[in-house]
């Protein structure tokens, strides 16, 4: 019979995607846990992780064990925290995979937040140039750019973002502020790699009518960066340019992306109670944020057109 602790052991191998980092979690040799995991497999009578060297991912059977272990697992948080009167606060880990963009400029302050509410609570963020893989158990959660096409994984809206064409100010003390759409045609542009863009959501330069893109990365991170070195034009979310200090928004009456993210689950974790009170503190934690950084913004451009006019 199947007791606790070896499921324990199973998430943490499962989250972790070895034994050196479930060894960490559970604050045990790997080798142990290495150990504990052989033995679970005997006991079962199958194999629950695919190892090579690259780590631990979950077999057929591990697929199949791992909603009822998540479940075992949220059903004895909530009977403790019942218990210990403490039944809102969460603990162990949970992963979030997301698009770069919303992984460097909104979710380490978001989960920062959600983590001095809750001191037991582990959270890692899987940062990643495509979509992340809920059915391969890569996250437990995930957010994207576009909405799943697949009944096996559940969508909510989190927010709306906008996202403008940006230079920094030693690029644009060289070239000039492009004064009209048609300027732009002969202004170096920075882009995502053509081919490597993996939702048509993301293809904003095709959208603005612009196909020479010399300067391209597969990371909206790079592409910012790029931008402030003054190396030329670049799309980037107003959410992140107060992290970037001397970038400036070019044509913001003219151009102006719109999108959404999207917080998206397998259809087995909404039974699980501890994932879906995360997923409501972190769908009110990222809201909020988009709005106080896109307000800022805007707020700073009106105060420097202020000064500027006085």
């Amino acid at each position: 019979m199947t007791n606790w602790d070896d499921l324990r052991i199973f998430l943490s191998v499962a989250r972790g995607l070895s034994l050196t980092a479930a060894g960490k979690s559970l604050r045990m040799d790997p080798a142990t846990v290495g150990r504990r995991i052989a033995r679970l497999e005997s006991r079962i009578g199958a194999d629950l992780f695919l190892k090579s060297p690259q780590g631990y991912a979950l077999s057929e059977a591990g697929a199949r064990l791992m909603p009822a272990a998540e479940e075992a697992e949220a059903a004895l948080s909530a009977g403790v925290g019942d218990l210990t009167g403490g039944g809102e606060t969460l603990s162990g880990s949970i992963r979030i995979g997301a698009p770069d963009g919303c992984a460097n400029y909104l979710l380490p302050q978001v989960c920062a937040a959600i983590c001095d509410l809750n001191p037991g609570l582990e959270v890692q963020i899987l940062a990643l140039p495509r979509v992340v893989d809920l059915s391969r158990r890569e996250a437990d959660l995930a957010i994207a750019v576009s909405r799943p096409r697949t009944a096996r994984l559940r969508a909510e809206k989190l927010s709306a973002y906008r996202l403008s064409l940006a230079a920094s100010d030693a690029w644009l003390a060289r070239n000039g502020a492009p004064q009209s759409r048609a300027d732009l045609q002969g202004a170096r542009m920075i882009g995502y790699i053509p081919d490597m863009i993996f939702d048509a959501e993301l293809d904003y330069l095709a959208e603005l009518g612009l196909s020479h893109v010399p300067l391209t990365s597969n990371s909206v991170s790079v592409q910012l960066n790029w931008a402030r070195a003054g190396a030329g034009l670049a799309v980037v979310h107003d959410f992140a340019l107060p992290a970037a200090p001397g970038l400036r928004r070019v044509l913001p009456g003219q151009i102006a992306l719109h999108r959404n993210f999207w917080l998206i689950r397998h259809a087995q974790a909404l039974r699980d109670r501890r994932l879906q009170r995360f997923a409501g503190l972190l769908a009110d934690g990222i809201r909020a944020e988009i709005i106080r950084l896109e307000t800022a913004v805007t707020r700073a451009e009106t105060g420097a057109a202020r000064n500027t006019s006085s």
